[in-house]
């Protein structure tokens, strides 16, 4: 058991009436906590470099506080302690234990969001807040171990991320739309960032590179607005050089075709006016970049 013993004066919040929902959702909550550090724990055993094992081990303490906290708050609701199941198996091959961990921390920070805009009492509120952001962060580090030298899943794991994120899962919760949205313009940043460097200055490159930048200005707001956590920046991990300035012309031609896509199909969904507005402006905004990119692709044969 992870735990330590509480008493009811750790409690920092009065017993409420019994929201049976809420109650339900913690103790699956508690369940996932329990199982993740289980698995974080094997893990971190197989975990090919000490960084990796350090980096996984500290993602699990993360985990065991989670599991304390909500335990805490079962037991205030309920006046009884949680129990405590492993819900999911854990992958013997580490490679697939991350890919499985990835996919469960993104999955968790949606349920986490869901959980804290139920909950009435602001204590739970925040808590779960709080925990879904540590969530995020963990999807991130989790990610960027496939960008180890060593690693087998580089180019499959970028389907995870930005636009292709977007278009590969089968439904899209409004957090998700935001954090792929913001993905792809970091990601886009990145891109330009590397082109610059490596052939110099381009006035197309320079100039969208500059809209890159406004566009992630008008997604921020919405993030704190709607309460999703700031995916971290690690679009580097993705960039690879091109071998010509034809070559990052034909890059940006397939980066603003998954941008329009992505926006597409989140303008298809129901969505706040002010969300369907700035995506409805970078859609706009990624045609006239496909343009100016074609334009210096077919200048450049």
């Amino acid at each position: 058991m992870y735990l330590n013993q509480f008493g009811p004066h750790d409690y920092d919040y009065y017993r409420m009436p019994n929201d049976t929902q809420l109650v339900n959702d913690i103790q699956k909550a508690i369940n996932g906590e329990y199982s993740a550090i289980a698995c974080y724990k094997k893990l971190a055993k197989m975990a090919p470099s000490n960084d990796e094992r350090d980096r996984i081990l500290e993602i699990r303490k993360d985990e065991v506080r989670h599991l304390e906290e909500f335990s805490r708050i079962y037991t205030n609701l309920t006046g009884k302690n949680p129990s405590y199941q492993l819900i999911e198996k854990c992958p013997n091959n580490f490679n697939a234990g991350i890919e499985f961990a990835f996919k469960d921390e993104q999955e968790t920070v949606d349920s986490y969001l869901e959980i804290s805009d139920k909950a009435q009492d602001p204590s739970i509120k925040e808590r779960f807040r709080r925990a879904a952001a540590d969530e995020q962060n963990h999807a991130v580090w989790f990610l960027s171990f496939f960008n180890h030298p060593k690693g087998t899943h580089i180019n499959r794991q970028i389907n995870n991320y930005g636009a292709k994120g977007a278009l590969s899962v089968s439904q899209l919760t409004l957090p998700q739309m935001l954090t792929y949205a913001l993905q792809d313009e970091y990601l886009a940043q990145a891109r330009y960032d590397d082109i610059l460097g490596n052939f110099g200055y381009t006035r197309t490159f320079t100039q969208i590179k500059e809209a890159e930048k406004r566009h992630i200005n008008a997604l921020l707001p919405l993030f704190e607005r709607y309460h999703v956590p700031l995916p971290e920046d690690i679009s580097q991990s993705f960039v690879t050089t091109p071998e010509s300035i034809k070559a990052a012309y034909a890059a940006g031609v397939q980066g603003e075709i998954d941008n329009i896509s992505m926006y597409d199909r989140f303008l298809s969904l129901t969505i706040p006016i002010d969300v369907r507005t700035v995506f409805s402006q970078l859609r706009n905004a990624s045609l006239n970049h496909l343009a100016a990119f074609e334009k210096g692709l077919a200048r450049d044969k």
